[in-house]
């Protein structure tokens, strides 16, 4: 899987080194049709690796209606700390690059936004 940056002026790196509270990943990525299913039980995998992480809190994978080749994970972790641990352990690493050709992420990290008479932070 190929990863590239959402926002080239804030790299995913950079977000992943400032401490914070509670955080959402949204990773944005294109699938072709054709490697669907091997995505699938790659993410599974994945996913259950980073359930068993500390501060992990839940994730939820989004695809596009009418057959659309994009999907979305949405995670929710107590910290940036706590996610670049797990992202940075070398089993996540190893299955991370078992994906197939074509998969593209855009991985970024979101605090809420507090706006008043609409939503809390």
């Amino acid at each position: 899987m190929r990863i590239d940056e959402m926002d080239a002026s804030t790299p995913l790196m950079s977000q992943l080194q400032q401490e914070t509270g509670s955080i959402t990943l949204v990773n944005t990525i294109t699938v072709p049709r054709e490697v669907r299913e091997e995505f699938l039980r790659n993410w599974r995998d994945d996913a259950s690796f980073m359930k068993a992480q500390p501060g992990f809190i839940s994730t939820q994978l989004y695809q596009g209606t009418a057959d659309s080749q994009m999907m979305i994970n949405v995670a929710v972790w107590e910290s940036t700390e706590a996610l670049f641990k797990a992202f940075s352990d070398p089993e996540f690493q190893q299955k991370s690059a078992k994906y197939p050709d074509g998969v593209v992420a855009y991985p970024h990290v979101y605090q809420k936004v507090a706006v008043e008479g609409v939503c809390t932070a």
